[in-house]
């Protein structure tokens, strides 16, 4: 594109720590037996006694999905002869109500042979702060652009270009270390959410008027 005048070329970037909007564990049932439909029956039986639960924290519980069953059979070192057999099915459990998170955890991890791990914090995937960090990010280049021209004795006149460079709009991942099984009482757990990172950057250019030299 062709212009008139000196031009300025700047980078504008923008890092901003936001709280967590969601929170997301995993719950895995577990069943183990020599007879394969004792294990089933066991395993059908935990995590329907998981699902009660997450149905009695309902609306805190925003989703629920059930993305690994695994059955699969133990045998000996030597040999294909079947000596047990092992079942777990994992729910992954998506919060928006962090009061009730680490209650709702703690009540999970006690039933018999379930294993809770978690939680990651997120941002929903349109989180405003994605539009805050891409705004902050042009006020930076503006910024950056009237100061360099300010140094020339000049003044931003015009806006040629303007260029999304990323990073991509996705928060940085965090995930508290947070893994129990089942038995005893429910204590109470406070946890702390940890803030996200989001990050956005342009590249810009701009005319400006003709420099003030010497």
């Amino acid at each position: 594109m062709a212009t008139d005048g000196p031009v300025v070329q700047v980078r504008g970037e923008a890092h901003q720590e936001v709280p967590p909007e969601l929170a997301r564990f995993a719950v895995t049932a577990t069943a183990r037996d020599k007879d394969r439909e004792a294990t089933l029956a066991r395993l059908a039986e935990r995590a329907a006694a998981v699902r009660v639960l997450l149905d009695g924290a309902e609306p805190a519980v925003a989703r629920r999905e059930t993305g690994d069953l695994r059955v699969r059979p133990e045998t000996r070192r030597s040999g294909e002869r079947v000596v047990a057999w092992h079942g777990s099915v994992t729910t992954t459990v998506t919060v928006t109500d962090f009061t009730a998170l680490g209650e709702l955890m703690l009540r999970l991890a006690d039933q018999d042979q379930v294993e809770v791990a978690g939680p990651w914090w997120e941002l929903r995937p349109d989180s405003p702060a994605y539009r805050a960090a891409r705004h902050a990010a042009i006020s930076d280049a503006l910024l950056r652009a009237r100061e360099y021209a300010e140094a020339l004795g000049a003044r931003v006149t015009a806006l040629i270009e303007l260029a999304d460079t990323g990073p991509a709009d996705r928060p940085m991942f965090a995930r508290a270390a947070f893994e129990v099984g089942g038995g005893g009482g429910v204590p109470d757990l406070e946890l702390d959410p940890q803030p996200q990172t989001v990050q956005a950057a342009v590249q810009a250019r701009f005319t400006i008027s003709e420099p003030v030299l010497g």
